[in-house]
């Protein structure tokens, strides 16, 4: 079995790189190969300047992998995303996610407050509470009290740009993203108003990240059957993540 230096993949990731950030001395490393990410998601992966470009450093493995996944396999829809893992193969864009995830980097403070106080109000309730009349689970009860994520397979909220929250729940809502079914956020996504999502997203943004960013132990989510709807994206990534970690070896 070849290295991953020697795969089409380390070589596909070291054309990238030189050609977006220009030669640099060879490692052989992990962090060397994903530069190619950063020119766009900030060093390390702490996010770029720009509000659309999202944190990697310190994301839940699963959920880092189980996106680039979907990024590949078409059903995120992003076109330099898809060209750049198209050759890549799963065991390659799992070492990707595992070096992402174990980045422990600080955040940045929030932006100013977006939006009016009633309509943060508005998006406080809904992560808070959510909607029991229609259906909607409270943002908390998947992705944790303090809104940090439930490793393995579900991210933090906080930390993230208002633009980003605001066009990942409007591609939710309207199918140009979607997860393994059955899917969970689209459907939470589909059952919020356009004015609802701009709330949370605002609401969300103007949150500082706590001192602990990583959530407790105690919240790691195994299987969707520990969640408060049917969420088929993380039973899909726990299935092969299981399986590989079975293997001799690893």
């Amino acid at each position: 079995m070849r290295s991953a230096a020697s795969s089409p993949a380390a070589a596909f990731l070291a054309a990238a790189l030189c050609s977006s950030v220009g030669a640099a001395p060879f490692e052989d490393s992990m962090a060397q190969r994903v530069l190619a990410c950063t020119g766009c998601h900030g060093a390390q992966g702490r996010a770029a300047a720009v509000g659309y470009y999202p944190r990697l450093a310190g994301k839940p493995a699963g959920y880092l992998f189980n996106q680039l996944l979907n990024f590949r396999d078409g059903r995120r829809h992003y076109e330099l995303m898809a060209g750049l893992l198209a050759p890549l193969g799963d065991a390659y864009l799992r070492e990707m996610a595992e070096h992402f995830a174990g980045l422990e980097l600080p955040y940045p403070p929030p932006g100013p407050p977006a939006g009016t106080p009633a309509a943060r109000a508005v998006g406080e309730r809904l992560v808070r509470e959510g909607d029991g009349a229609r259906g909607l689970p409270a943002c908390n009860d998947c992705h944790g009290a303090a809104m940090t994520g439930r490793p393995p397979f579900i991210p933090g909220l906080l930390g993230l740009p208002r633009d980003y929250l605001n066009a990942q729940l409007g591609a939710w809502k309207n199918g140009k993203r979607r997860a393994h079914g059955p899917d969970c956020m689209a459907d939470v996504a589909r059952r919020l108003a356009g004015e609802e999502i701009g709330a949370i997203s605002s609401y969300l943004a103007s949150q500082p990240v706590p001192a602990m960013t990583k959530a407790a132990a105690d919240a790691v989510v195994g299987s969707a059957k520990t969640l408060p709807m049917p969420c088929g994206g993380i039973d899909a990534a726990a299935a092969p993540a299981a399986d590989a970690a079975a293997k001799p070896g690893r």
